[in-house]
């Protein structure tokens, strides 16, 4: 019976063994769940790089839709130090000359590039259908080509036999470019090794996809893979590359954003298709400068460059006429002279009509209000109202406001403005007149194209010698250059532009 009872050490000790297996449970839970909490798969939007631990639709944070991934968590690892394929070298003993621009042989995309292309760099060039991406990068390789640089030129969107007919048209055949049809990444890889070219042409990269890769070609994962591809053949070859880029409705560049990223170069191609001028913008550059453009012709024989475009944007005539008035707009570095031209008549419905072509709706709107507010000029409320400009230019700078304000007081009144004068300013809600960028550039442009009379803000700096500047404060004193209104203030002796 002595040796069935329990010892006063065993009972003391139940209790301990106790509180220690609740402990253990406890912190085997704990570690469980923090495990469970690890291996829980994780999201991510591939265009922004937000996160969050359940999936959506559309990423809340750049508002992409369909952007966002599945993705584990990190693996934590430890890579160790490999060999190098060159010795890193002082920045003043690398040899630069191997990456001077080498020029296409058009001027106009030269000027946007910064001297022409760079061996081993990689240019988008992205544009809406129809405006003339494939023509002028045809033009481009057939340039290449005359010059003894092996250039070939890769089309997913059409067969050979049709680029051969456009390379006809425009005359682009030569011996060193070389043509393939493909849209298998593999195949385009392939002909990289037999031609050796130093200048591809890949149009577009949206056809082109990876038997490696699922998704459909133009998908975000094809477009990554196709493009890293590319751009690591084109470094390790020293190849320069031109990739055409299809845009969306809203005019950004389809596919995911990593690919302005990853090129080195990024172009804009823009135009109206009823329209001959065509322009390129530098977006993205980083051999040069990205405020130059460059100014192309659309025609049945192909593209040209226009080194001096101001000639499309202007009609000539013996005397003027009501309604015009000319400005100087800055594309990029290069100013423009363009004609804003505007007629107002007497609506039938009750809502006016307002349209606009070429000018931003919003900043014509403004140009009404401060007339009828500040410029006394009470009859544009009433009337249908039609602004454009000449020759497909679009002006949205706020220097054309001064010329849209004239224009539309000069149709509103029915007398034109006097003859070879242009008006350059912002105008402000309250009628100010206020200085813009480029003065000096936008007067010299004016006076080489014949124009001896401008209106500019104050302060404009050096003038060309012969040509009359007249600094303008405000609408009142701007408006005064129409002769309804100065022959109707001389009399009274009151400010100038008022009624």
């Amino acid at each position: 019976m002595a040796r069935d009872a329990p010892s006063a050490g065993a009972l003391r000790g139940a209790p301990v063994r106790a509180d220690l297996s609740v402990a253990a449970a406890t912190v085997w839970r704990m570690a469980a769940r923090t495990k469970s909490t690890k291996d829980r798969p994780s999201y991510r939007c591939t265009e922004c790089g937000w996160t969050t631990a359940k999936w959506l639709g559309r990423c809340p944070e750049c508002q992409a839709w369909g952007t966002v991934e599945e993705y584990g968590a990190p693996a934590v690892r430890t890579t160790a130090a490999g060999r190098v394929s060159a010795a890193a070298l002082p920045i003043g003993q690398v040899d630069g000359r191997q990456a001077e621009a080498r020029a296409t042989g058009v001027d106009e995309l030269d000027r946007v590039l910064g001297g022409g292309l760079v061996p081993g760099a990689v240019v988008l060039l992205a544009g809406e259908p129809g405006v003339g991406k494939s023509t002028l990068l045809l033009d481009v390789a057939a340039k290449a080509a005359s010059a003894a640089h092996p250039t070939l030129y890769v089309t997913g969107e059409e067969s050979a036999s049709q680029v051969r007919l456009r390379a006809d048209r425009i005359g682009a055949l030569h011996d060193h470019l070389y043509l393939a049809a493909e849209t298998d990444l593999s195949a385009v890889l392939g002909h990289l090794d037999a031609v050796k070219p130093s200048l591809l042409v890949l149009d577009s990269v949206q056809t082109v996809a990876s038997p490696e890769i699922d998704g459909a070609p133009g998908g975000m994962a094809q477009v990554r893979e196709v493009a890293g591809a590319l751009i690591r053949a084109s470094k390790e070859r020293g190849m320069a590359t031109l990739l055409v880029g299809h845009v969306t409705k809203d005019g950004a560049i389809a596919g995911p954003r990593l690919l302005e990223h990853l090129v080195d170069v990024v172009l804009q191609f823009e135009g109206d298709r009823h329209a001959r001028l065509r322009l390129v913008r530098g977006v993205k550059n980083r051999y040069g400068a990205t405020d130059e453009v460059g100014c192309f012709e659309l025609h049945d024989e192909g593209i040209t460059g226009l080194a001096d475009p101001s000639g499309l944007f202007l009609t000539r005539r013996a005397e003027p006429v009501p309604g015009t008035c000319l400005t100087v707009t800055l594309e990029g570095r290069r100013p423009l002279v363009a004609e804003v031209q505007a007629l107002t008549v007497d609506s039938q419905i009750p809502s006016p009509r307002r349209t606009t072509s070429g000018l931003e709706t919003s900043r014509v709107s403004m140009m009404l209000a401060v007339l009828e507010q500040r410029g006394r000029i009470s009859a544009l409320g009433k009337r249908d109202i039609y602004s454009a400009t000449v020759g497909g230019v679009r002006l949205s700078e706020p220097a054309a406001d001064l010329a849209i304000a004239l224009a539309l007081a000069s149709a509103a009144s029915d007398t034109p403005l006097p003859k070879n004068l242009v008006a350059i300013g912002e105008v402000g809600l309250a009628g100010e007149v206020r200085r813009v960028t480029g003065v000096q550039r936008r007067l010299a442009e004016a006076h080489r194209l014949g124009f001896t009379h401008a209106l500019v803000p104050s302060d404009p700096g050096k003038v060309p010698a012969g040509m009359r500047v007249l600094e303008v404060a405000d609408m009142g004193e701007a408006l005064s250059v129409l002769p309804r209104r100065r022959r109707a203030a001389a009399p009274a002796g009151g400010t100038p532009g008022a009624d």
